[in-house]
């Protein structure tokens, strides 16, 4: 891990200044990215064989896709890495002239490289690309494919249009796991002489949902707000409902305890919540609480779905949360109360 101050010229003078730490500690090695070994372990043939196909990288946010990409391109070209690679964003300007001049004017370029390698194009967020833009690139691909290679991150493949996938192999990333996302936490932690407790941990781990670059960004924003990384300054920090009140929400449900789980969500409401960050958390809390039956908690997930896409579709009101208060109590309470 490079723990290098960098410098930054600002008004003429040298102003030391700490680069972010998912950018001071983004893998420079196939080896030191975490999780999704079995694909990585593809990347690492690829990189000992030298020829690289062309790819296509779908996933989450903040799993590694484009990491791993930079990670290949710099095993595969080492010192010709700057003049061999280019890579273009979602923030550029990506249509049907792009591809025609930048990209074909880059695949046309001669560079030296060692034997058997490519140069490489790297698409981020190639989902995003127009239906023109993929077409020209598709017969670019096909035309420079014996001196270049192209990568394109997305987080869903089936964006990307047939013929181009059908030129790719594809590589699926899954949601990173929590202990592997703790384990990076914990070496940042470490390297940073970052003070913490577990509930802060915990908290990071739940607010992230898998995704490495919100943990580490909520890590370095609790650390710099609070100096010291506790479950309460998380959720401060990522100003999400607290679990704790929604475990509370959802054992009252569990009871049959409407005046109990509406007191709660008021609670929350009153705190300037909006009902997405609500129901959303509601579900997180749910997915993992043990003290609810398998069928209760199926049928629990079954109705905050139903108000989730309720709420997505524009209801985000007090009485949309209620009524999910309401379904959730008459399932908790015991059937045989009903019989008459």
């Amino acid at each position: 891990m490079s723990t290098t101050k960098e410098k930054e010229i600002a008004n003429g003078n040298d102003v030391p200044y700490e680069l972010p730490w998912v950018e001071k500690y983004r893998p420079k090695l196939l080896d030191d990215i975490v999780g999704n070994s079995d694909t990585i372990d593809r990347l690492k043939v690829i990189a000992q064989s030298g020829n690289v196909p062309h790819l296509i990288i779908s996933g989450m946010p903040g799993i590694g896709k484009t990491t791993s990409i930079h990670c290949l391109a710099h095993q595969l070209l080492g010192d010709a890495y700057k003049d061999a690679v280019l890579e273009l964003n979602a923030s550029d300007e990506r249509g049907v002239d792009v591809v025609r001049n930048k990209i074909k004017g880059f695949a046309q370029k001669k560079v030296t490289l060692p034997p058997g390698r490519h140069k490489i194009v790297i698409l981020d967020e190639a989902d995003s690309m127009t239906a023109g833009a993929q077409q020209a690139l598709r017969r670019t691909m096909e035309i420079y494919s014996n001196t270049t290679r192209f990568c394109l991150a997305c987080n869903m493949s089936n964006k990307i249009i047939e013929p181009i996938q059908s030129r790719c192999a594809i590589l699926r990333y899954a949601k990173l796991r929590d202990e592997e996302v703790l384990k990076r936490l914990l070496e940042i932690c470490e390297e940073e002489k970052v003070q913490y407790n577990d509930d802060g941990l915990t908290a990071l781990i739940f607010t992230a949902e898998g995704d490495m670059r919100q943990a580490i960004n909520n890590l370095q924003s609790t650390w710099s707000g609070f100096g010291f990384v506790s479950g309460e300054s998380v959720f401060k920090v990522c100003d999400q409902p607290h679990p704790i009140i929604i475990r509370k929400m959802i054992s009252a449900c569990a009871k049959g305890d409407i005046d109990g789980a509406t007191a709660s969500l008021s609670e929350l409401w009153q705190q300037g919540y909006s009902a997405v960050d609500i129901v959303v958390t509601i579900f997180r809390v749910v997915k993992n609480f043990d003290e609810l039956p398998e069928y209760t908690k199926l049928e629990f997930i079954k109705e905050i779905g139903f108000t989730h896409m309720r709420i997505l579709e524009g209801v985000g009101t007090l009485i949309q949360l209620s009524g999910l208060m309401a379904r959730l109590c008459k399932m908790g309470r015991n059937p045989e109360e009903f019989k008459f």
